[in-house]
């Protein structure tokens, strides 16, 4: 077995702090006893953005936001399929993912970072969503590992009635509020419901071959 190897640690805003580890060529950001993230785990998060952007129908010059970037699979993902008109906004609250994004883990970022259809913020995601009336096609949100604030009690406001309201607000009509979960939960789906979305709660495996833990995509369409 290799080792793991610590590699640095990053505080969130008003949360907890996160590290970062190595093991061979795979990286892992913990928190406290909490996996939060992995790079051998990739395949829900870049259905995240797959499934989130077929679902968008072929929109013309689609401008999609994602809050959090974590190891960058969902914008990497995004990136792979959307056309040269497509503007995708990125609010990642920790400085040091970013640092993490361009130092240790450069190889994983691919260059996403530097797409010119990148909008690169180094924001909480909630006054990024709070601001926008009706100019996003999607919000993909990843920053927590289900509908509760985990890695920053602020991050409630987004799972909360209200903050479902301010992301509908958000969007253009039809379009698509996705939120990553490493489970299910149900009385989330009923705040989606009783905001007025259509929802639909979709399993994906963790791993890009289909196996790995069950995580679940809720994809909340604005009527």
């Amino acid at each position: 077995m290799i080792p793991r190897e610590y590699l640095d640690s990053a505080q969130v805003p008003g949360g907890q702090e996160l590290k970062l580890y190595r093991r061979g060529a795979d990286h892992m950001i913990v928190l406290d006893r909490n996996e939060l993230m992995s790079s051998r785990m990739s395949g829900s998060e870049k259905q995240l953005a797959l499934m989130t952007i077929e679902r968008l129908q072929g929109r013309k010059s689609p401008h999609l936001l994602i809050g959090g970037y974590g190891m960058g699979f969902t914008l990497r993902a995004a990136l792979g399929v959307l056309d040269g008109s497509a503007r995708v906004t990125v609010a990642e609250l920790v400085p040091k993912i970013i640092e993490w994004a361009r130092g240790p883990m450069v190889d994983l970022m691919a260059g996403c970072l530097d797409d010119p259809r990148v909008h690169l913020l180094i924001e909480d995601v909630v006054p990024v969503i709070a601001a926008g009336q009706g100019i996003y096609d999607a919000i993909l949100l990843d920053v927590d590992n289900g509908p509760d604030g985990l890695t920053a009690a602020a991050n409630d406001r987004l799972y909360s009635a209200a903050g479902l309201q301010m992301a509908k607000a958000a969007l253009k009509p039809g379009g698509i509020l996705a939120v990553w979960s490493a489970g299910s939960d149900d009385p989330f789906t009923r705040r989606l419901h009783n905001a007025g979305f259509l929802v639909d709660e979709v399993a994906v495996k963790a791993r890009d071959n289909g196996k790995g833990p069950r995580h679940v995509i809720w994809f909340a369409q604005k009527r």
